[in-house]
């Protein structure tokens, strides 16, 4: 007669076990992408630096949309003018603070992310009882008034001539002739990772759960527990932020600031951008973070090739960028609906329609 063991009940990891596993997956990738930004950096020139410190500094924002448009639901056409926000703050307190040392610019950067998020604040409680076309209205009318407003009050923000930045050189302890554009790549993709190491743990967690579900169904949400306005307002306030460090390092990268450099059409960019690279996902901000530093070079080249008179050079200067865009963004959502970042569920299905070698 066979002997019957109780067999243990497997254990279920909890959830706090669950968050803990995913930190540190999030950590072993942010120190792999830090690994690839320092290789990077050290072998390109000046300017491809600089380049790349732009990516950084978009990815911070388009990731913060990511989640407030794709996991939320929430559209905003007004992000370009909460970078705005984050900008002209962090010039102010920079050129006050200036010659003081290199911790005042992390100080600079902080306080563009606390003022960012109470302007995000004040805009998603008006937000959350909003939907659809009114809540595309409000952000558009907040992406016009934030620039009018820099226009117009010269005393403080100096009109459209904008602001100029003081920021100190890179640290003596990195050598006399290190490349300044070099630093500037590390001080954006710094930004950028930490900037998603938060928002990775922040959607696997409940509140991130919460995200998904208040999108999906607002009535199934709220008869679950989930207070549905705290949570649209709180998915503002996140993004708000992240458009704020986004829009402090842009100032950090051109060292000046002004309404010109965010018009309606940068907000445009930046949701088409996201929807592009695959709403809802990180790796998708990542990809629209760099469409959108190498499309408007990319057209910036094509009108430079063109011979044509100033004129007609400076209006495709303004409305190519939005154009191939646009035409991108038909390409994109034709072929792969879910964006570039569904390339991965893609490929491992197309190796089925390769037809099969004969023995």
């Amino acid at each position: 007669m066979t002997d019957l063991r109780e067999r243990a009940p497997a254990k279920v990891p909890t959830e706090k076990g669950k968050n803990a596993l995913s930190l540190y997956r999030h950590l072993a990738l942010m120190l792999l992408g830090a690994v690839v930004i320092l290789a990077l950096s050290y072998a390109l020139p000046p300017f491809r630096n600089y380049q790349l410190a732009t990516v950084g500094a978009y990815l911070c924002v388009t990731a913060g949309l990511t989640v407030l448009t794709g996991l939320n639901g929430q559209l905003s056409l007004g992000h370009g003018a909460l970078m705005a926000v984050g900008a002209y703050t962090l010039a102010m307190t920079q050129n006050k603070l200036a010659g003081q040392g290199q911790w005042t610019l992390l100080v600079a950067v902080l306080a563009a992310i606390v003022v960012t998020t109470a302007v995000g604040a004040v805009v998603g409680l008006a937000a959350a009882r909003l939907r659809g076309p009114y809540l595309a209205g409000l952000t558009l009318a907040v992406a016009v008034v934030v620039p009018a407003i820099a226009s117009t009050f010269d005393t403080t923000f100096n009109s459209d001539q904008g602001l100029s930045v003081s920021v100190d050189p890179p640290p003596l302890a990195l050598g006399y002739d290190f490349p300044y554009e070099r630093w500037q790549a590390w001080l954006a993709w710094a930004g950028a990772l930490v900037t998603l190491l938060f928002l990775a743990n922040l959607v696997r967690s409940r509140f991130g759960r919460n995200l998904t579900a208040v999108r999906d169904d607002e009535a199934a949400a709220r008869l679950a527990g989930i207070n549905v306005a705290r949570t649209q307002v709180m998915a503002f306030v996140v993004s708000a932020a992240c458009a704020g460090l986004g829009g402090a390092l842009i100032a950090v990268l051109s060292q000046s600031v002004s309404p010109g450099a965010f018009p309606l059409t940068l907000s445009l960019f930046l949701l088409m951008a996201i929807v592009i690279g695959g709403l809802g996902s990180l790796a998708g901000a990542l990809w629209g973070a760099v469409l959108l530093v190498v499309l408007p070079a990319t057209t910036h080249s094509l009108t430079d090739s063109f011979d044509v008179s100033a004129a007609v050079a400076q209006r495709l200067e303004g409305n190519l960028p939005l154009a191939i865009f646009g035409v991108v963004l038909i390409v994109v959502m034709l072929a792969f609906p879910g964006g570039i970042a569904s390339l991965k569920k893609f490929l491992p299905n197309a190796k089925k329609l390769l037809p099969k070698r004969k023995a």
